[in-house]
């Protein structure tokens, strides 16, 4: 089995095409051939070294990626009559567990973080969707703002910010959000009741809406104690990257970690039906060959992305059976396209020759023969 992973932690160039061991679905597990996986800000972490610490005791390789999208090709003993073999899946992947993440061919996942795709999505769409939407839903509910109530969504062009504003505006909440301009249609089209520009003076913007500040901010660009002053006495502020506050003013601050909800099958099927109701918007960035793993992490990293980047597994069901699987440019900087690709070879100024029937790829191209003629044998 194929799978993009790292031995040792750095920057885009670590990631290899790595050979493993086919995984096998334990009990309670399910094993899924991955079409697509997502590329989430997560990884770079992983590569990184920014989540050693949660891995101590473990050894490389290891495989990034939260986010799969694929078709379940086995089921493990204790699975239930909820999932079948040959459905089309989403899942949420313990990167940091004994199978390791979703740049993989395969991937074995417990059956609690796998819930049926959205119905007419692509699995490059669909492997946008869990991992993003779970962070904002598990926000949204840490701030507990009831329905009529505002929230303030900053980073709401990004892919978790966009899944705020939608799940905040379907919760019944009025949303403030900040955009730049090229991105205010955009967060608009979200579903945002007023868009300010983003910035230091966001806070000064929500307050002329709220003159009070907003019972809830979910900091979706990291800002931290830049947008506390936009908070109402008493608030509340969802940190994505792990900010444990203080913050004056009463304000309750609350770190929100995805793997908390990754393994909550009602509230990712929830997600997935809102998916397929039009309610949330899966937006790809660009899909990517696996073997440009190392491309599409510098992509990542140097920002402005609207939606998310995708690497695309399900090639690897069209390689060429004559030869293993290689990445692309591997030998001297070009392409060796499989033999069922290549033209045929032609020597040096020969006519072309006239055409002929279709034949199989596998059967070699013969010179004209030669007209018989009488008494030559």
């Amino acid at each position: 089995m194929r799978a993009i992973g790292i031995n040792a932690f750095g920057g885009p160039d670590v990631l290899r095409v790595l050979d493993l061991a086919e995984p096998k679905a334990g009990p309670g597990e399910v094993r899924i051939r991955v079409h697509a996986a997502a590329v989430n800000p997560t990884d770079v972490l992983l590569r990184t070294g920014g989540h050693a610490v949660r891995m101590v005791g473990m050894e490389p390789p290891f495989v990034p990626g939260m986010d799969a999208a694929g078709v379940i090709d086995q089921l493990g003993p204790g699975t239930g009559d909820r999932l079948a073999v040959g459905q089309s899946v989403i899942a949420m992947v313990p990167f940091t567990g004994p199978h390791g993440g979703a740049y993989a061919e395969q991937v074995v996942v417990p059956a609690a973080a796998v819930v049926p795709a959205p119905l007419g999505a692509g699995f490059a769409e669909a492997s946008t969707l869990l991992m993003n939407a779970a962070t904002a839903r598990h926000a949204l509910d840490a701030l507990a703002v009831p329905s009529g109530g505002t929230v303030a969504v900053t980073g709401a062009a990004g892919a978790v910010g966009g899944y705020a504003v939608e799940l905040a505006k379907a919760d019944g909440l009025t949303v403030i959000a900040d955009a730049s301009p090229r991105d205010t249609d955009l967060v608009r089209g979200f579903g945002a009741d007023h868009v300010v520009a983003r910035g230091r003076e966001f806070p000064t913007r929500v307050r002329e809406l709220a003159t009070d500040g907003v019972p809830g901010l979910l900091d979706g660009s990291a800002q931290t104690t830049d947008v506390v002053p936009a908070i109402a006495d008493g608030g509340a502020l969802a940190e994505l990257r792990g900010w444990p506050g203080p913050a004056e003013r009463g304000i309750r601050v609350c770190p929100v970690v995805v793997s908390a909800v990754m393994f909550d099958t009602a509230l990712l099927d929830a997600l997935r039906r809102q998916a397929e109701e039009g309610v949330l918007s899966m937006r790809v960035a660009e899909v990517l060959p696996a073997a440009e793993a190392a491309r599409a992490h510098r992509l990542l990293e140097a920002g402005g992305l609207r939606g998310r980047l995708v690497l695309d597994f399900s090639r690897a069901d069209r390689r060429c059976p004559r030869r293993p699987w290689r990445p692309r440019n591997h030998r001297r900087g070009r392409d060796r396209p499989c033999h069922r690709d290549r033209p045929e070879r032609r020597r040096r100024g020969a006519p072309a020759d006239p055409p002929l029937a279709p034949r199989s790829p596998y059967r070699r191209r013969t010179r004209p023969a030669v007209p018989e003629r009488a008494g030559v044998y």
